[in-house]
């Protein structure tokens, strides 16, 4: 009986894993070449656009997309181009809905971003230009905030007269 207690009260097994990793989508131009580089200095204004999406696969199993578009300009001319979908299947079991959403939001783009930022980087060096360093992210923070945002745009909508 008590075995029985214990094992009705017990948590299912929680787990979270990486199964694969692959890019879905690399695209890098350079549109300025080979006038970019004749240019005496290269100190590029860049500007990076981050968006992650998941979709679920099956009970446990989470596609997580990470998605990077970096637009590097001298002046007003492009210097290059990089959009990257570094992409992952993550298995995650265990966890409620609320939880899994956590991991969802943080951990699969944090395990992911080091793979996109090495294809950032090389892409941008084989396209001719200076090592990339693109600088970590947050993902914790970015998540927190979105959140914060949610919050309040449904607190926004609840107080709306009808």
């Amino acid at each position: 009986m008590a075995e029985e207690n214990a094992a009705a009260t017990e948590q299912p097994r929680r787990e979270v894993g990486l199964r694969k990793l692959y890019i879905k989508d690399l695209s890098f131009e350079s549109p300025g070449a080979p006038g970019i580089f004749t240019k005496t200095e290269f100190r590029p204004q860049t500007n990076l656009n981050l968006r992650t999406t998941h979709q679920q696969i099956d009970d446990t199993v989470f596609e997580m997309t990470l998605t990077l578009t970096i637009d590097a300009k001298i002046g007003e001319e492009t210097a290059f181009l990089v959009e990257l979908q570094q992409a992952g299947l993550f298995h995650i079991a265990g966890y409620d809905e609320a939880q899994r959403n956590v991991i969802l939001g943080t951990f699969c783009p944090n395990a992911l971003f080091p793979y996109a930022r090495e294809t950032i980087s090389g892409a941008v060096q084989r396209g001719g230009f200076p090592e990339f360093l693109l600088q970590p992210i947050d993902f914790d923070a970015l998540f927190a905030r979105s959140q914060q945002e949610m919050q309040k745009q449904q607190q926004a909508e609840a107080s709306e007269p009808h």
